[in-house]
């Protein structure tokens, strides 16, 4: 699943970044977006574009391109998980 998939509230663990056109994925990976790297879907603008996500302890902004670029697991939340065990 891609990153810009992952809905507001949801957290997934980066398994790659591409490098995209321009090197995006090499700037996302300066910033912290790394493999392994839990990412949690803070908010998004009213228009969808861009979109707030916390990593690492730190909140960045990062347009729908970008975050097409990271592939992540998502993970499942304790709510998930209490509902799963119903």
């Amino acid at each position: 699943m891609r990153l810009s998939e992952v809905p507001v509230g949801g957290s997934g663990v980066v398994r790659n970044v591409a490098a995209g056109n321009h090197g995006q994925g090499r700037r996302l990976e300066d910033l912290g977006v790394i493999s392994g790297t839990t990412v949690r879907v803070e908010r998004r603008a009213p228009m969808g574009d861009p979109t707030i996500y916390e990593v690492r302890n730190a909140l960045l902004a990062i347009r729908r391109h970008d975050a097409e670029l990271v592939d992540v697991e998502l993970c499942q939340t304790a709510a998930g998980a209490a509902d799963d065990a119903l």
